[in-house]
């Protein structure tokens, strides 16, 4: 309980006295204040139907568009010592200036006569090789040679065959006409002697019967031994194809085996010219990799090593070059919640560290001193530090960006969403809504046109 008395104290209180209390309790007072709080109500009213636009703010850094703009690390690729600087940090460089010489550690690349050495060797063997080359040819002349006379060889011997066996045909039917003389001898001569017998024939009748029986046998033995003397031709003439044959087939083999055995150490010969000359290449290389060059052009940002005579290793950084042609972008990096909220092309309001701003939460265009971007690229992975990374490029179609902008520089940005009231964005904050999804109709164009 308050315990507040009932006593009424206003009688007692003299206000006439107080100009404030005169003021306050007189009616042209009263009526000012009631026509005030009818000008807030109405502006407040206002005000929470006024467009709010929905953004989302995060820390970012100045970069550049492109990988090959950013600072380059320039790392030595072969082992050695440094001998001597030809820049020094500051230093403008032009593409192909060198930049740092150095010195062989290796002792498998002392010898300063190596190069030359080496292409002496592959010249040697290369004449190898084209010896190999020669006998090979050689060799499949002479392969070629001995075919067409085993052709040859082979033909003359089918002919020598075939006379053969013409021959032999011949003394088959001459024999088999001897033969049948000979029957019909002996058949006359029995006949003969059988008249003679009876008296019908002469002595000298069946002498000359007996004479012509005697030259048909003896004509028929010479018929038959003609006869077999032709089998043996034959014979003789399928032995000697037979030979020639084999010894052809075996000089050409022989010659085939020296043509693979001639090839084989040509292609031996062949990869060793090939390891000598990559080994050539690699010397050259090698020689030129001593003279540490300049990529692009660029200024001398920064010294890794500095002395004279360290030692250092294949892959170690020597010197860090900033490009002189670049495109400035800004790197941002927003919490995977709001990564669906963003899109390419997507409009961003960006304040640079060390240039002046008045912002204005809600109505980015309204603020000073900010400048416009546009989403030119998302990372779909997420990154070291649990946020995803945007890269936004400048809005051509709005002001530009300040000429002393410097690589890295820090920056506040808000990522632009969707237009709405005042009084949904109160509600949506008090009660802890997210930001109200909506696609870009650029993008969501382009997506369909991929699909």
């Amino acid at each position: 309980m308050l315990n507040i008395s009932n006593i009424d104290i206003s009688e007692r209180i003299e206000g006439d006295k107080y100009k404030t209390i005169r003021e306050v309790e007189g009616k042209s007072s009263k009526k000012t204040f009631i026509r005030f709080l009818y000008i807030i109500s109405i502006v407040s009213l206002i005000l929470l139907f006024l467009p709010w636009t929905q953004n989302i703010r995060t820390n970012g850094n100045v970069t550049t568009l492109k990988p090959s703009q950013r600072p380059q690390t320039i790392n030595s690729v072969i082992p050695g010592k440094i001998e001597k600087w030809f820049v020094q940090e500051g230093d403008f460089v032009k593409k192909g200036d060198t930049i740092a010489f150095l010195s062989e550690i290796k002792d498998k690349y002392f010898d300063t006569s190596l190069l030359s050495r080496t292409k002496n060797q592959m010249n040697l063997k290369s004449s190898t090789v084209d010896s190999y080359k020669s006998k090979v040819l050689a060799l499949q002349s002479q392969r070629m040679a001995l075919e067409e006379l085993r052709k040859l060889k082979i033909q003359q011997a089918k002919n020598k065959l075939m006379q053969a066996e013409l021959k032999a045909q011949n003394d088959s039917n001459n024999f088999q006409a001897s033969q049948a003389n000979y029957a019909a001898a002996i058949s006359q001569f029995n006949r003969t002697d059988s008249l003679y017998r009876d008296g019908l024939k002469s002595l000298t009748d069946l002498e000359n019967k007996r004479v012509k029986e005697q030259k048909a046998f003896a004509y028929r033995i010479e018929s038959q031994n003609k006869w077999l003397t032709s089998q043996n031709e034959i014979i003789n003439a399928k032995v000697e194809l037979s030979n020639i044959k084999v010894k052809f087939d075996s000089d050409i083999a022989k010659i085939n085996s020296d043509i693979y055995s001639t090839l084989s150490t040509q292609f031996d010969s062949e990869g060793t010219v090939n390891k000598l000359m990559n080994e050539l290449s690699n010397y050259s290389v090698r020689n030129d990799l001593y003279y540490v060059k300049a990529p692009q052009d660029g200024y001398i940002s920064s010294l890794v090593y500095a002395g004279i005579g360290e030692m250092i290793k294949e892959g170690d950084p020597l010197v860090k070059i900033m490009p002189t042609q670049y495109q400035l972008g800004v790197e941002l990096f927003v919490d995977p919640i709001d990564l669906p909220l963003m899109n390419i092309g997507q409009k961003v309001q960006i304040q640079f560290d060390g240039w002046p701003a008045v912002v204005f939460a809600g109505w980015p265009n309204a603020s000073y001193g900010t400048y416009s971007g546009h989403v030119y690229a998302m990372d779909m992975f997420l990154g070291e530090n649990g946020k995803y990374r945007i890269l936004v490029k400048p809005d051509s179609t709005d002001i530009a960006w300040p000429n002393a902008l410097m690589f890295g520089g820090g920056t506040n940005n808000m990522i632009l969403l969707n237009d709405v009231p005042v009084w949904y964005e109160l509600w949506r904050n008090i009660n802890g809504f997210p930001p109200d999804f909506y696609k870009n109709k650029k993008q969501t164009n382009l997506n369909q046109k991929k699909k």
